[in-house]
């Protein structure tokens, strides 16, 4: 029976997780996204729990009105429906059928807001945490931990990046090895990693063995840690040519029914090859989609490729969640701003820093949930709005990492990991 005087007792946060507790019961509900909710700043940061992350990168700018903020009734909503999801409540574009029905595993973020409106810049800054400077490059995300965390006992790469993702700010001004692997193409995998048949494993060792004693009075003149960090990636290269485990980066020899359940495609096939290297231990894969700058003819182009994302990831969530990976694994859904909600003279959207969407799912976040809110039209964050550095902040926060970690930059500046950003606890498991 409810209990009056601990109500009356309660602090603003726990009055909201009795009725959250209450709507459960009996609603069989998760998500109470109209209620006000203590700030972020104050609570208590929660354990980590995600051991590893996939980070889909949907470049180009992704529009939060036609995927995960539909705005029903509004003149902005344009041509796409929303559709009810498995969370009552909680409604999604109608290009996400399969999402709908997990969204008990998912939590949408609504109230992003960001002041950079250019796309290169926009990616910097959600990969970084900071805006772009021309006497320093910043580390990415995936960087950053991959120095903190180190290497998982796999003799692969322990960062990966697939996809064309010419604008991705690598390991910044860390060590050279801490960037991310890049793979183009899942179709072919990582390249390059046999010796030409002319070649023998001894020549090989013997032209290794030349090479380094070339080296050696270089190394030992300009002896540091830049130095030191292109020898341990030369290293794990030689050690990574003789490993089975380069088997990880074979999607082929996924069966063909596998193989079409995530589409036949190169972003279903991208996420099938996330999923074998995370079996793998990988510890951090990024995965990029181009194709969300949609200026013009927005309803041709846009349910294809929503499709393609639904059909995907769904997939990954549900193979995760079956081998028990999900526990510790989170996804990562982002893009680096939203889409104007006026529709353009060309069909599309433009360019509309002032709101955009993400999606967060897995180990370290508490699914089945909407945090935060934009207008009636979709035009700025109404609700408790966030900046991006909260939003990787939360990221950090779930794999049990602090967000406040300082390194320093070659000329002497401390940076944050994630800048200035204070993790979503509500997001949070």
């Amino acid at each position: 029976m409810f209990d009056l005087n601990l109500w009356r007792g309660s602090s603003d946060e726990s009055r909201r997780d009795v009725l959250e507790r209450l709507a459960k019961l009996a609603f069989g509900v998760s998500v109470f996204p109209l209620l006000p909710r203590a700030s972020h700043a104050a609570a208590k940061t929660k354990s980590g729990k995600a051991k590893q992350v996939i980070y889909l990168f949907m470049n180009g700018a992704m529009s939060h009105l036609d995927t995960f903020d539909p705005k029903p009734g509004a003149e902005t909503q344009g041509e796409t429906q929303p559709i009810d999801t498995k969370v009552m409540g909680i409604q999604i574009a109608e290009y996400f059928p399969e999402m709908a029905s997990i969204m008990d595993r998912l939590a949408i973020v609504r109230s992003l807001s960001t002041a950079t409106g250019a796309h290169e810049q926009g990616q910097y800054l959600m990969r970084t945490s900071y805006k772009p400077l021309a006497s320093i490059r910043h580390p990415s995300l995936s960087s950053w931990v991959t120095k903190i965390r180190g290497r998982a006992g796999s003799d692969l790469p322990e960062n990966i990046l697939v996809g064309n993702s010419t604008r991705h700010p690598g390991a910044g001004f860390l060590a050279p090895n801490l960037a991310p692997v890049p793979i183009p193409t899942a179709r072919l995998g990582l390249q390059n990693t046999k010796s030409p048949g002319y070649l023998k494993d001894s020549a090989f060792k013997r032209r290794m063995s030349l090479s380094k004693s070339f080296d050696k009075s270089f190394q030992a003149r300009y002896e540091n840690q830049q130095v030191d960090a292109y020898n341990q990636l030369y290293r794990e290269a030689i050690k990574l040519l003789g490993s089975d485990s380069l088997a990880a980066f074979d999607i082929n020899k996924e069966s063909a029914e596998t193989l079409e359940k995530y589409g036949e495609n190169n972003f279903g096939q991208s996420l099938l090859l996330a999923r074998r290297l995370i079996e793998h231990n990988v510890g951090f894969v990024e995965v990029s989609m181009g194709g969300w700058d949609d200026h013009r003819e927005l309803y041709t182009n846009l349910p294809d490729r929503c499709r393609q994302l639904d059909q995907a990831y769904s997939q990954l969530l549900l193979d995760l969640e079956a081998s028990g990976r999900l526990d510790s694994t989170m996804v990562v859904l982002a893009t680096e701003f939203g889409r104007t909600p006026v529709i353009n003279q060309n069909a599309g959207r433009d360019h509309h820093p002032g709101a955009f969407s993400s999606v967060l799912a897995g180990a370290g976040i508490a699914g089945g949930q909407v945090y935060g809110s934009t207008d009636e039209e979709g035009y700025a964050p109404e609700d408790d709005p966030i900046t991006i550095q909260d939003f990787n902040a939360t990221i950090v926060t779930a794999m049990g990492l602090d967000p406040k970690h300082e390194d320093v930059s070659p000329s002497g500046r401390p940076f944050k990991m994630a800048n200035d950003g204070t993790p979503i606890q509500d997001l949070l498991s």
